[in-house]
């Protein structure tokens, strides 16, 4: 008796997938787009960009002999038809959960995962050095990068298209465009002028042409500027062309005879194509494809009427949104920034009360920042949201154009310490390392929501570079004081009294200090500052108790706890201290009270590593 999907469970593997009949790849379609929707409503994950690309991906492994051919998918998170195809179909039921398969392509997963990816931009450079490796082997083994138009918004896909342009390498990009539609009859013409394009004919007879012509250089000229000039009437490829690249396209990224037509042509072809698709988002599933912004990353839901779980307390991500308006409300030099984050950033509210103060710079994160300091040049107020891990794309930026000019700006940055399910590519394990060695910064880690919204009024009228960094996901659930007041400049606060054993918690670690510390009758201090460090505070506990703890959601090498180290090693005090953090290795993706447990950070864990240390101490003694 035949499945649910019958065909797509006869294929376990790309060879099993290119052994079909041409005809039967529509059904095969079908059965993903099911099977996605139905998969992704159960583990949560990233569905519209996902229906989106089910055509290209069949297509691909179908023409492309992978896993010799390796493709590199751009960000990734419109890969599980990928994983699908290439023999963790079973596996989905983990999808991004602890001990699962990812949400991202992982090297360590599969062969088939050429490149590890969760950024953007990636793709092209990657792709490229892959095409220049099996150059120089000798090997006609193809390289195909898949890159999004939103991740095309980055520069480094430029830089990569401008390298790529100037060599011979066998390189194909596939520019995947979701924010366009063809209509039928141009999608029509648009098909023909690709297959035509692409075809040995075409190629030919452009080569030949060359042939004859190169011996009357003027003519060939003209001949070159005609065919550019007719090309460029039907098709947006005159950029592409520009980098060196021969453009096909736009064709329709649904229609998978014509997708495999296309990629068999360009797959004969030599040195570095460009074939530009455009796709909808949220393909064959109607909710998603009305509101693709909505269902790009969904928790479970249900599949009918594609109502999720109910979130729990007020986010983070909430209390800044609500924060920025109001502070907007009060001063009109405020600016809102966000590096094509406008949904997860918080700032959809902010976007539609002041559109003439809203800047969406697209994946663009060090471009973000050097805006950002040229308005503040100019005596307005930015304020940035970004990812902790997008953050680190614009590192230099932050450090030259920001920090060394002591501009004005605000960085809300979102999504610290562990993620979750998005795991490693997207935790943000290493913003208090790297911001708190940068001259004039001022960096806040807060406790809970309310301490976040005071943190970033405190930040918005500090006059240089401030920082906030809060973890992604529901509060504590403490009330929100409307009232705006800033903290006094580097200062923590004792949150319970104890004796011999000083814990000191920098932001999300508050909670779980507190309750170990009722086991273990600590001192527990809120730190709140990370840079400047509250000095007083610190070398008080020091001088009161036997052994200071640190405790902090991110890396622990260099991070908040070793600022604590520094500066009683600066002034000779001898007490131990013991550092918990996160572990010097990246931590994978699951569920988040899981992780911190594993890595030690939950209430059970600092109670156990801080008997540990005193056992340790008294065998010493």
């Amino acid at each position: 008796m035949p499945g649910k999907y019958p065909l797509l469970e006869t294929i376990n593997n790309p060879t099993e997938l290119r052994a079909l009949d041409r005809k039967q790849l529509p059904q095969l379609v079908e059965e993903l787009r099911t099977f996605l929707i139905e998969s992704v409503s159960k583990s949560g994950g990233h569905l519209a960009s996902n229906l989106g690309a089910v055509e290209l991906t069949v297509a691909l492994h179908y023409v492309f002999n992978t896993p010799d051919d390796r493709l590199v998918w751009d960000v990734g998170h419109q890969t599980y038809t990928h994983k699908i195809l290439t023999g963790r179909r079973e596996a989905m039921a983990t999808l991004r959960q602890l001990g699962g398969i990812a949400g991202f392509p992982k090297r360590a997963e599969s062969e088939y995962d050429a490149f590890g990816t969760g950024h953007s931009s990636t793709s092209i450079s990657a792709a490229l050095g892959m095409a220049v490796a099996a150059q120089a082997e000798g090997s006609d083994r193809r390289a195909v990068a898949i890159i999004g138009d939103g991740a095309m918004t980055g520069g480094m896909a430029f830089e990569a298209l401008n390298n790529a342009g100037a060599m011979d390498a066998n390189l194909l990009v596939v520019l995947n465009d979701n924010d366009m539609s063809i209509s039928e009859n141009v999608g029509a013409l648009n098909n023909y002028l690709a297959k035509l394009m692409s075809g040995r004919f075409y190629a030919a007879m452009r080569k030949g042409g060359e042939k004859v012509l190169g011996a009357m250089p003027p003519i060939l000229e003209l001949a070159k500027r005609a065919e550019e000039h007719v090309k460029g009437m039907v098709i947006p490829g005159t950029l592409f062309e520009e980098f060196g690249f021969n453009y096909i396209g736009p064709i329709d990224g649904h229609d998978i005879d014509v997708l495999v037509t296309t990629l068999s042509n360009l797959k004969q072809r030599q040195g570095p194509q460009l074939l530009h698709i455009a796709t909808q988002k949220g393909k064959g599933y109607k909710l998603a494809e009305e509101d693709p912004c909505r269902y790009h990353g969904v928790a479970k839901f249900n599949p009918e009427d594609g109502v999720a779980e109910a979130s729990g307390k007020l986010t983070y991500t909430q209390v800044f949104g609500d924060w920025l308006c109001d502070i907007a409300a009060q001063d009109a030099r405020v600016i809102g920034i966000t590096p094509a984050m406008c949904g997860g950033s918080g700032m959809v509210r902010f976007a539609q009360e002041y559109p003439m103060r809203y800047f969406d710079v697209g994946i663009a994160e060090q471009h973000a920042l050097t805006f950002a300091a040229g308005i503040a040049c100019e005596g307005m107020k930015p304020v940035v949201a970004i990812y902790s891990t997008f953050l680190q794309r614009a590192y230099d930026q932050l450090i030259h154009d920001i920090a060394l000019q002591n501009l004005p700006v605000v960085l809300a940055i979102d999504r610290a310490g562990l993620v979750g399910a998005d795991g490693p590519t997207h935790a943000g394990s290493f913003d208090l390392t790297f911001l708190r060695c940068v001259p004039n910064m001022l960096v806040m880690a807060p406790s809970d929501e309310n301490e976040c919204r005071q943190m970033l009024y405190t930040a918005f009228m500090h006059n240089g570079p401030s920082a906030v960094r809060y973890p992604r996901g529901g509060g504590t659930g403490v009330a929100i004081q409307q009232e705006m007041q800033a903290l006094p400049m580097g200062e923590g606060e004792i949150r319970r009294e104890g004796e011999k054993i000083a814990i000191l918690a920098f932001g999300s670690m508050l909670m779980p200090a507190l309750a170990a510390a009722e086991e273990l009758q600590a001192t527990v201090a809120n730190m709140r500052f990370v840079k400047p460090l509250d000095e007083a505070l610190t070398l008080r506990l020091a001088q009161t108790h036997d052994l200071l703890v640190t405790v902090e959601e991110n890396a622990v090498m260099g991070g908040a706890g070793s600022a604590v180290l520094e500066f009683l090693e600066s002034r000779g005090a001898t007490v131990p201290v013991l550092q918990l953090g996160l572990p010097d290795r990246f931590v994978e993706h699951g569920d988040p009270a899981k992780l911190l447990a594993a890595c030690g950070l939950d209430q059970e864990g600092i109670v156990r590593a801080v008997r540990a240390r005193l056992a340790g101490l008294r065998v010493t003694e």
